[in-house]
């Protein structure tokens, strides 16, 4: 038995055991989804719906909420140096069909059960006894917390890459770079133009991670930027 299903504006031909993408759809792994549009169901005696199939659904088991790979927009401007690059990752939900369901069946089989939380609360209440000494801990870790506060930038930064020898580059070149940027830009390791140039994507990521860019690296197009600065442009 087979059905057509419709969701996200799309129609999606299905069978028990089949796994596919469709697109995002509130619930989390292990929970159970119906699908209430159902144009067609096919099989010894297939019908088909005016535009639905009554008493008819879909059941299916949620296996994974992710996004697909990034896709890239460019766009650029004639004889107006304007150029912007941009990405995107359409988010998806990955499902499983459980069951093809007629005449107003509910679903027989139930979302996986979610790990009991309470285990974990109790452990936390015996904590509640301890306030003095944790108040005293408090105390002595102030200073300490003002002092990070107080430190350079380049201290609190993880090292994500090896800095290359030779004389660092004026970073502040790149369109959108100035001296505080500069300096947790050298902090990650990243001191020459030809590092930027050669970014790859894991990289940008990691770097947008870590600065809380928010795709700005791309948007800016820094590695083209850094291609040109490096060749002397």
């Amino acid at each position: 038995m087979f059905a057509v299903i419709k969701t996200g504006g799309k129609q999606y031909r299905v069978a028990a055991e089949d796994e596919m993408k469709i697109e995002k759809i509130e619930a989390e792994a292990g929970d159970i989804v119906t699908f209430e549009n159902v144009l067609m169901v096919g099989g010894d005696a297939p019908e088909i719906g005016t535009p639905m199939v009554a008493g008819a659904s879909v059941a299916a088991e949620v296996l994974a909420q992710a996004r697909n790979k990034t896709v890239y927009i460019f766009k650029k401007r004639r004889r107006q140096n304007s150029r912007r690059r941009n990405g995107h990752r359409q988010p998806y939900t990955m499902v499983r069909i459980t069951e093809i369901l007629t005449g107003g069946k509910a679903p027989s089989k139930t979302a996986a059960r979610k790990p009991d939380e309470k285990p974990a609360a109790a452990e936390a209440e015996p904590a509640k006894t301890e306030k003095p000494a944790a108040a005293a801990k408090a105390a002595e870790k102030a200073p300490a917390k003002e002092a990070a506060k107080a430190a350079d930038t380049k201290d609190t930064l993880t090292k994500l890459f090896d800095t290359p020898e030779g004389a660092a580059d004026n970073l502040k070149k790149i369109s959108g770079v100035g001296p505080v940027l500069e300096k947790k830009l050298n902090a990650l390791g990243i001191t020459q133009y030809a590092q930027v140039a050669a970014f790859s994507e894991e990289d940008i990521e990691k770097v947008d991670t870590e600065l809380n860019f928010k795709g700005r690296i791309t948007r800016d197009n820094w590695m083209e930027q850094a291609k040109k600065l490096a060749a002397g442009e």
